[in-house]
């Protein structure tokens, strides 16, 4: 019998993963703080390279290993097809590769119902900051640099300077270099 090992995710630093897996024996547990809106997370990475025939991969919801439905069932397909048992434990579900008709049907369902809730999540917060920003509440996030430092930052750009050599210099990412270019 292989290992059971945990996957946790939060969407924020600020919370806290302790009430996921509580109580449950795991031999290894990786923890992600970030969102759900697509597999790109270091840690979920690392588990799914982790997990090896015969183990199970254990997580608190649905919700918490994808929010996109095709990605919640490409992960489930793809571990099951390498022998690794993906089980839910708020849905009382286990996953193995010869699932019945239902348990296929309860996964797409409930992460249909993921990729709802996601959706409505954003919908609420674009509601929130279109009200913000009429009652001149929400001002968007601070410039990276000053005008001065951007119209400075556009004239090297222009001049031929190294993109690499300026973010360095100017303490940004290359990307917002690139950004600047253009204004």
């Amino acid at each position: 019998m292989g290992q059971r090992v945990g996957y946790l995710r939060v969407s924020t630093v600020d919370q806290n993963t302790e009430r996921q897996l509580d109580g449950i024996a795991l031999e290894k547990v990786f923890t992600d703080k970030a969102s759900g809106k697509d597999t790109n997370r270091p840690e979920l990475t690392r588990a799914l390279e982790y997990v090896r025939e015969g183990d199970t991969l254990v997580v608190h919801s649905m919700d918490r290993l994808a929010r996109n439905l095709e990605d919640l069932r490409r992960i489930v397909r793809e571990l099951t097809g390498r022998g690794v048992r993906v089980e839910f434990v708020k849905e009382s579900l286990t996953f193995t590769g010869e699932d019945s008709a239902m348990n296929t049907l309860l996964l797409s369902m409930l992460g249909a119902v993921a990729e709802f809730e996601r959706s409505m999540i954003l919908e609420r917060q674009r509601e929130g900051i279109a009200i913000a920003k009429a009652a001149g509440k929400y001002k968007g996030r601070k410039a990276a640099l000053s005008q001065e430092q951007a119209r400075e930052l556009s004239e090297r750009l222009a001049n031929g300077e190294s993109v690499t050599a300026l973010a360095g210099e100017y303490g940004v990412s290359r990307q917002t270099v690139y950004n600047y270019r253009v204004a």
